[in-house]
């Protein structure tokens, strides 16, 4: 019977986190930073800011998004790296490999 780990070390496999990572670094650089009216700024739209300094690009602003939505969208650009970092560790700690 295989642990818990081993059934997610298959279930996840190098070549779909290579095609998540693809397209992460495929998107706008980071940050992604969701500016929301009345809770983050006093006048405008809700919009993204995408990346800064050199790296700024244009304002994404969503139609029919929840602000829960555009707060999911914004932070998934710095959360995904991360959590394909995290999954590359933890398979390589299963399987034993440095």
């Amino acid at each position: 019977m295989k642990s818990a780990m081993e059934e997610t070390k298959e279930f996840i496999s190098d070549g779909y986190l290579d095609e998540v990572e693809r397209r992460c670094n495929a998107a706008a650089p980071m940050p992604w930073v969701s500016y929301v009216e009345g809770r983050d700024h006093q006048s405008g739209s809700n919009f993204i800011m995408i990346g800064e300094g050199e790296n700024r690009r244009e304002d994404i602003e969503l139609i029919g998004a929840s602000v829960a939505d555009q707060d999911f969208i914004a932070k998934a650009r710095q959360d995904i790296p991360q959590l394909i970092e995290a999954i590359r560790f933890l398979k390589k700690s299963i399987s034993g490999v440095d």
